[in-house]
């Protein structure tokens, strides 16, 4: 079976893949949660409609009301534009009306500007500097790997996967919440998070095997790491399989609140797998031909 042989399929499907929702992001961006774009957050008790929601809060000037089913709960989601003071003012009359017809408020959430744009900031602050840090760890790791293949290789390529897993999650997400209305809530910086660990996980583990190889066998660079792949092959995708699993039944059978949430992991793990195999290592490839290419040019003009 050679893989990378036909890396340029490989390549092809990952951008079939991302760019449909990398083009949403340019054009629709992705649709925000209370954690960051501010709002309220009502958890009830039992079941209510977004009829009775609206009901509630008749006269009040709340805005974007979602209601959320949750197990026996409901989560009732809006913006408020009104000032500080005058936001309690309306909480309570709404709770108020609430629990005049027997639904009984458990839990409020209020996120301001200030703080929705701090969890904003943070969240790619930390994006940042969890990639800056693998490709330093992987460069450092994989410092007495044998020639043709430069440390810094292995890291760079390391992060080009986890970005084609992170822009897939995230452009689907950006076209569940055009079409759909899918916000996104601090959960998702979470799943964004383990999708990217879970990621690097699975391309170390082939990586390593290159490393070996190329100190035990011969032939060409391109041979060698297509050997890599298939040696890990099993392992990769029992690994994955197990987890995706596990996530499809939480996914079915969890709770409302948490799906979301699973699903980002669903995507993002799917597409973390794939890339391990069939994106991280054919860069390798292709990056060590076009250094070979330049380096020959370079000698053919002396």
């Amino acid at each position: 079976m050679n893989i990378i042989g036909k890396r340029k399929i490989w390549y092809s499907i990952s951008l079939v893949m991302i760019v449909p929702g990398v083009i949403s992001l340019v054009l629709f961006g992705l649709k925000l949660g209370i954690d960051f774009s501010s709002g309220q957050l009502s958890t009830v008790r039992g079941s209510v409609t977004l009829d009775q929601a609206q009901t509630a809060a008749k006269g009040l000037g709340f805005q974007d009301m979602q209601v959320v089913p949750s197990g026996n709960q409901t989560q009732i989601r809006f913006r408020d534009p009104a000032p500080q003071g005058q936001r309690e003012a309306d909480h309570q009359k709404f709770k108020d009306v609430l629990a005049s017809k027997g639904i009984e408020e458990l839990s409020f959430d209020s996120v301001g500007p200030t703080v929705s744009s701090d969890i904003a900031r943070n969240a790619i602050l930390s994006l940042l500097l969890v990639s800056v840090a693998i490709v330093l760890y992987i460069a450092y790791a994989f410092r007495n790997a044998p020639p043709p293949v430069s440390p810094w290789s292995f890291g760079v390529m390391a992060i080009a996967a986890l970005l084609h897993d992170a822009l897939f999650v995230l452009g689907v997400f950006s076209l569940l919440g055009h079409f759909f209305g899918v916000e996104i809530d601090a959960l998702f910086v979470t799943a964004i998070l383990t999708v990217i660990g879970f990621s690097v996980h699975d391309t170390i583990v082939v990586f390593d095997r290159i490393r070996e190889n190329l100190r035990r066998e011969k032939g060409s660079f391109e041979q060698i790491v297509n050997t890599s792949i298939l040696e890990t092959l099993a392992r990769s995708i029992n690994t994955s399989l197990t987890v995706l699993l596990t996530l499809l039944a939480l996914f079915l059978f969890g709770g409302q609140s948490i799906r979301l949430f699973v699903l980002a992991l669903l995507i993002g793990i799917a597409s973390g797998t794939y890339s391990s195999i069939f994106n991280a290592s054919p860069l390798l490839v292709t990056w060590h031909n076009y250094r070979l290419k330049r380096f020959q040019a370079g000698k053919a003009k002396k």
